[in-house]
């Protein structure tokens, strides 16, 4: 999958200019980086990592998309990243990041996704909104908004 940003990336900071420990704001930014370029990677083995033992997973259920069902502990929300991609065709995935904003312990990201599922050859696309906490510098929320009326006609034959 191709992620662009418009608000930039920058490498995860782990103390603040005086030494001290990063704030929560500083500390959910950087797992949100690496949460992102571990799922541009396609490094399952590394979001199992980030993502802690018991989540708080939310994608509103949708029983034609095939990787798109309840989930709850960190394996079962790393393994949806490798069902998507199982699914989609990888050359035409992109998602574009048009917001990164963070709170404390909380993030929210909005932009655009698209991709083509194989199956049907059909395309889907739309805005998304994803809302994550970081705990203990682990992802414990992960609630994704999306058009998931495009993607289920994208992967009814």
């Amino acid at each position: 999958m191709s992620v662009t940003s418009a608000v930039g990336a920058t490498a995860p900071t782990t103390a603040t200019p005086t030494g001290n420990a990063p704030s929560p704001a500083e500390a959910t930014r950087a797992v949100v980086q690496e949460f992102l370029a571990a799922r541009l990677a396609g490094d399952t083995g590394r979001l199992v990592q980030i993502f802690a033992e018991r989540v708080d997973w939310m994608l509103a259920g949708n029983p034609g998309v095939p990787w798109i069902r309840p989930r709850s502990t960190g394996a079962e929300c790393a393994a949806q990243f490798t069902e998507l991609a199982e699914h989609t065709v990888p050359e035409d995935a992109r998602a574009s990041v048009t917001a990164f904003l963070v709170d404390g312990t909380d993030a929210v990201l909005t932009g655009h996704l698209s991709g083509t599922v194989r199956a049907t050859g059909k395309s889907f696309e739309g805005p998304f909104a994803l809302r994550l906490t970081v705990e203990g510098g682990r992802i414990t929320r992960h609630h994704l908004y999306e058009d998931g009326l495009s993607i289920a006609e994208a992967c009814t034959p």
